[in-house]
């Protein structure tokens, strides 16, 4: 079926509207807000820290690993039952996979960083604007770290392919197609890309073309949010 024009306005290659913070949570040793929309994620790191259970100690560097949440009246439909699900411990491997490629965390043997997303108001892209926000929590952490991480969804709604998809186009009835990717913008690299649905090799090519104006735009928003923190200063 034909999907003319988003119910927003926003052309298909566009980003919703982002705001970013970062330095939002005082007593987290890191912390982020990231709003795309209607989508609402905060970050916090704590560590790098001893990391217990010991026999998950790596004698050779230390570990991520991520927490992600939505609270139970984030939801844009029904109340989300709160605490760990099957969804929420894969998001959470997820996150770690997407964001690992970019920190250096050798200098801190046997030690973990615990970063904590939690969703306060959702309207499709969670994951992305978790790992999004996580990143900026790093950052303003001070964990050594490569490259900053922007992450965002592209698809394919009807018979279009889109940028940033919300709820209205993830639930299209004629069929939605749901690709989120994480990108190091420094070099183009993916440090994630899943598939939902059905889509060719040639619009998945035209996706990651669009895509490369969204990660321009993302990488901007989130030097700011650092930039502003330190110019207040």
């Amino acid at each position: 079926m034909t999907y003319a024009k988003r119910e927003d306005g926003r052309k298909f290659d566009e980003l919703r509207p982002m705001e970013a913070k970062v330095g939002v949570i005082p007593r987290a040793d890191g912390s982020a807000m990231f709003k795309i929309g209607k989508t609402i994620a905060y970050a916090a790191v704590y560590g790098p820290k001893a990391l217990h259970p010991t026999h998950l100690r790596n004698p050779e560097t230390g570990i991520i690993r991520c927490n992600y949440n939505m609270m139970s009246f984030s939801g844009s439909g029904d109340r989300i039952r709160p605490g760990p699900s099957r969804r929420s411990k894969e998001i959470n491997l997820v996150m770690a996979k997407a964001l690992s490629p970019v920190m250096d965390l050798s200098d801190y043997p046997n030690t973990v960083v615990d970063v904590f997303v939690e969703l306060l108001q959702t309207d499709a892209g969670t994951r992305c604007a978790g790992i999004t926000a996580a990143s900026l929590a790093l950052a303003d952490a001070g964990i050594a770290m490569k490259d900053l991480v922007v992450a965002f969804a592209v698809g394919k709604v009807g018979d279009k392919v889109v940028v940033d998809l919300d709820y209205s186009e993830e639930s299209f009835e004629e069929g939605a197609t749901d690709i989120p990717i994480a990108v190091m913008p420094r070099t183009g690299k993916l440090t994630l890309l899943q598939l939902d649905g059905d889509i060719t090799r040639e619009e998945i090519k035209e996706a990651l073309e669009k895509s490369k104006k969204a990660v321009k735009q993302l990488y901007d928003v989130q030097k700011e949010a650092l930039k502003a923190k330190y110019e207040e200063k």
